[in-house]
């Protein structure tokens, strides 16, 4: 096959896994059709699907809010036009993985909110547990819909120089960028309409269809048409536009804290016509801000009296409370031990390396190798507050440490990995870009389902690792494909 002129510049990163490449700089076979498709297409006519991608970004209003300087700026999300591909036999390994990682974190969040069995077993530390700002007692031994908590989770998964898969983060509390997942698939059908049939593509289209028969599913009131609404913090959070393309592909009220009100601890949405109770509450406001009466009491983004309505079962919330418990950073490197205590099974997904910082040994050795490390603030999230090591200058971690020093328990570090990497059609070639994962699960009463593909972020920065969208990343569609047919 006789490559364009996009493709000479192309050059696979030394000690990286390369998601299109394989030995020899031969293409691996998941990539041949799309690769031979593209290379049919002019220069002129990338440069014309990536401009018509930018406009149809625009147009929708597909943003994302970066806070820098205390300010919020909107920002079009980057989309690279070149698809990552997944081969079946890859997706059912990572599928099967979260299913079980899943299991036993809902079971954790079951025990350390009742019995705590996992702590008087000593599984894991009492003072990790009880340190973190999200384990909320005003949980315990509240009994949750079908014992469900994560009903939604993104696991973020990277791959080392070996193609292993590694979970980064589990994303328990209220995971954002599913919308981003779908306009990237229906951008990529107006971009390339014969190429996703041609190749077998798994749809990931169905996702709002199945989060909302696990809402209805969750209604404590037994009756035909239960009321959910979509809470949402407002048009100032980042990912309000998420909301409101949620809210509208379920046929389901968006709503603000303000259009809520408790009343005998049953939850009812103001209508022009009056009341009306409301049975399930997706919501995507943090728990701090939920119920002033029992919170954050400056907060106006909740509604006040509504955890009396949840503990009285009078109401669904979706995620559960408190769920930041399972999924701090210092919970995380326990997490393989969480599935061998509950599953009695070897953990399928590897978690990186980690050390906790709160540990006086553990610091040492991580401060003695930092520039081959990444800190992270345990209940960090978008790429804020993070040391690169291998990138920091010298006064930049001298800075780090005594921040450190201050809450050891609020840091863990990670060795650096060398994330995968995937083309991206930039300015008129193909070039590798470091990538990452988030797949989107979705817990209902009949089980867990995943939709086949996620949200793969892009570090567009050359050499970057840093995939989050407030850093500077970009994401692209994620293929899935059928299993071969026998």
């Amino acid at each position: 096959m006789e490559e364009p002129a996009y493709f000479e510049k192309y050059s696979p990163i030394n000690g990286v896994w390369d998601e299109m490449y394989g030995e020899n700089s031969t293409i691996r076979d998941h990539y041949q059709k799309v690769i031979e498709y593209v290379s049919r297409e002019s220069a002129d006519d990338l440069n014309k699907k990536e401009e018509l991608a930018k406009r149809l970004f625009m147009s929708q209003g597909i943003t994302f809010t970066v806070y820098n300087s205390g300010e919020g700026i909107e920002k079009i999300f980057p989309f690279d036009i070149i698809p990552r591909i997944i081969t079946a036999a890859e997706w059912a390994f990572v599928e099967k993985g979260i299913k079980q990682r899943l299991t036993a974190l809902n079971l954790f969040l079951k025990d350390v909110y009742s019995n705590q069995f996992i702590i008087k077993d000593g599984i894991i530390p009492i003072d990790i547990i009880y340190s973190c700002p999200h384990f909320l007692r005003e949980m315990y031994n509240l009994q949750v819909p079908h014992d469900i908590y994560i009903h939604i989770s993104g696991i973020d998964l990277i791959r080392d120089h070996d193609g292993t898969f590694y979970v980064l983060e589990d994303n328990l509390r209220t995971p954002s960028g599913v919308s981003y997942m779908l306009e990237n698939r229906e951008i990529t059908k107006r971009l390339f309409p014969d190429l996703l049939p041609q190749c077998g593509v798994r749809s990931v289209t169905e996702y709002p269809t199945i989060l909302y028969k696990n809402l209805l599913a969750l209604s404590p009131r037994q009756i035909h048409n239960p009321t959910i609404v979509l809470l949402s913090p407002g048009i100032y959070n980042s990912a309000y536009f998420e909301h409101t393309t949620l809210a509208r592909l379920m046929g389901v009220e968006l709503v603000e804290g303000r259009d809520l009100v408790v009343n005998n601890h049953k939850v009812y949405m103001k209508t022009t016509t009056g009341l009306q109770q409301v049975d399930v509450i997706y919501r995507r406001v943090d728990d701090d801000f939920l119920d002033p009466l029992v919170f954050n009491p400056a907060s106006m983004l909740g509604v006040a009296g509504i955890m009396g309505a949840y503990r009285k079962g009078n109401v669904a919330i979706v995620n559960a409370i408190g769920n930041g418990v399972a999924d701090d950073k210092a919970v995380y490197a326990y997490v393989p031990q969480m599935i061998k205590y509950y599953l009695n099974e070897e953990p399928i997904l590897k978690n990186v390396p980690t050390y906790q910082l709160g540990n006086a040994d553990e610091r040492e050795e991580v401060f003695s190798s930092i520039n081959k490390m990444v800190v992270k603030r345990t209940n960090g999230s978008g790429g804020y507050g993070m040391l690169m090591g291998h990138a920091a200058q010298e006064q930049e971690i001298e800075d780090y440490k005594r921040e450190i020093l201050k809450n050891p328990r609020d840091f863990i570090a990670q060795p650096t990995i060398n994330l995968s990497a995937a083309p991206c059609y930039m300015q008129g070639s193909l070039q590798p870009r470091r990538i990452d994962l988030r797949p989107y699960a979705l817990y209902g009463p009949g089980g867990i389902e995943i939709v086949p593909g996620g949200l793969t972020r892009v570090a567009l920065k050359e050499g970057s690792l840093v995939v989050n969208s407030s850093q500077g990343g970009g994401s692209k569609d994620t293929w899935v494909l059928n299993p071969p047919t026998p």
